[in-house]
Order: structure tokens, then C-alpha cells, then sequence
């Protein structure tokens, strides 16, 4: 039995996120129905970060073991035959039984994009329309506050109770504006569920001058937290995985990922 990965693309804005729901269609299982269509295979497919409703993705990762003897080769094209058009498989390559799609993750790259100018229905579907300037140097102060090492309990919606550890290292939180468009660029380990959402909805607060810059770093700290508003969750449409990155010997980082994205 070999071990395939595949790097996905998808517009999420039809899919109820990636992972199954009962009679909802979701990224995992388009995937895996195409997977079964093409190998007869019944197989479970594992991917890298669990992308919420209606966010998109360039760079997802899953893997799958299969038995097929279909040459490497030939499964992008004939999945692709398979999927719809608002999904893709960019590359299907095989790695080592011991290569985990979501626990041998180095860092995750998310990009929210928010626009500032005029509606454009060619764009509407990627991304959050504010509609006005925003103080991009204030914004890009409270993006410094979060890079670093800290308890993102603030910066998450709702948790299950299996997720004990809410300490998630940002290697970079860069804010950039583009013409009409502000993006926020976040590197991380991992992220909480709703965490890029609500971190893009305080810096959001901050750039229209409805937040003190400095309670971004409060939010940061169990003793505070509960003192300040916590941030809206801006909508999923704007939220993009970029891309997932591994080391060239990938291993199972799993015990030092406990709760993960």
C-alpha cells in the first residue's frame, strides 16, 4: 500500500468547510468521492488544516493510502476529470508511510484580504468588503503584538472541550495594502478554530479606530482578556490557506501539536 499526497486547490464559497458532515458537501468528502470513483478504493482521506465554511484554499494538503496500480502520474489528470470545477488537484506525489498531512506541518500560511474601495463582483467571493480607508499603520502595530508565542484563547470562536492547550506560535503577521485591498499574511505552527478570523476582525476594530491598538496585546493575556470586548469574527469569504510547508524529512510532530488546527 503506497501513501499519496496531493496539494488541493478550492473555492470554498459552495462548501460547508473541509471536514464530512452528514449530507453537506464538503472539500474531504468531493475528495474522497472522487478518489472512489477513480480507484474503486474505500479509503479515508486526511488533510492538513480543517478550512472552515466558505474559506478557500491554493495550497491544502491531505493524503491517502491506496492500493491502486494507477502510474503517479496519472492521478491529477484523472481526478480532475472527476471533481467539479469549483476544486482542483494541483500534485499528487508519494511520500513515506510515516508522512502525516497535518502532523509533520512546519508552519501553515493564511492570507485575509479585506477590500476598501468600491464593490467588484469579480472579487466578491475572496474577500471582506469594508468599503473605506483604514489606518494600515495602526494595524500593522497590533499585527507585531501577536507574532511570538501566546495564548490565542481570545483570537478563537467556541472550542470542544479535547482542546486543552491554546498556545500557538506566529512566526510573522504581516499587513500590506494593495491599491484597494488590505492582506493580512500570517505564518504559523497552527490555529485555533475561528483564530485568523477573529485576529483579522481585532485588527480590522483598530484600522477603523473603533479599538485601542493596545488591547490587542491585552486580549493576549489570561488575566485581561476577560476585561476587554473580545473581537467580531469577520466572515470566512476573505480567508485563504496559501500554503503548508514541510521539511525535507518530514516527521510526526504530534505530541508537541496537542489540540492543533
Amino acid at each position: 500500500m503506497g501513501r499519496i499526497k496531493l496539494v488541493v486547490q478550492y473555492d470554498g464559497t459552495d462548501f460547508c468547510g473541509w471536514a464530512p458532515q452528514a449530507e453537506r458537501r464538503t472539500v474531504q468528502g468531493t475528495l474522497t468521492e472522487a478518489v472512489r470513483l477513480v480507484s474503486g478504493e474505500e479509503i479515508e482521506i486526511v488533510g492538513a488544516s480543517r478550512t472552515d465554511s466558505g474559506a478557500h484554499a491554493l495550497g491544502q494538503v491531505c493524503h491517502f493510502d491506496s492500493e491502486s496500480t494507477m502510474p503517479l502520474d496519472k492521478w491529477v489528470p484523472v481526478l480532475n476529470k472527476r471533481l467539479p470545477t469549483d476544486i482542483c488537484v494541483k500534485s499528487a506525489t508519494e511520500v513515506k508511510p510515516d508522512f502525516h498531512s497535518r502532523f509533520s506541518v512546519l508552519d501553515r500560511f493564511y492570507r485575509y484580504r479585506i477590500l476598501t474601495g468600491t464593490p467588484d463582483p469579480h472579487r466578491a467571493r475572496f474577500h471582506f468588503r469594508y468599503g473605506r480607508p483604514l489606518d494600515v499603520e495602526a494595524m500593522r502595530i497590533g499585527a507585531s503584538m501577536l507574532q511570538g508565542d501566546h495564548d490565542f484563547r481570545a483570537y478563537t470562536e467556541e472550542l470542544g472541550s479535547e482542546v486543552l492547550n491554546t498556545r500557538r506560535i506566529l512566526f510573522s503577521f504581516q499587513v500590506r495594502e494593495l491599491r484597494d485591498e488590505v492582506w493580512l499574511d500570517v505564518v504559523g505552527t497552527a490555529f485555533l478554530r475561528g483564530m485568523m478570523r477573529r485576529m483579522a476582525g481585532a485588527l480590522l476594530e483598530v484600522g477603523r479606530g473603533h479599538r485601542d491598538v493596545a488591547e490587542v496585546s491585552r486580549l493576549l493575556d489570561p488575566e485581561e482578556r476577560n476585561r476587554v470586548h473580545w473581537p467580531v469574527v469577520l466572515p470566512a469569504q476573505g480567508l485563504c490557506l496559501m500554503r503548508i510547508r514541510y521539511g525535507r524529512h518530514p516527521k510526526d510532530n504530534r505530541q508537541a501539536s496537542a489540540g492543533d488546527p
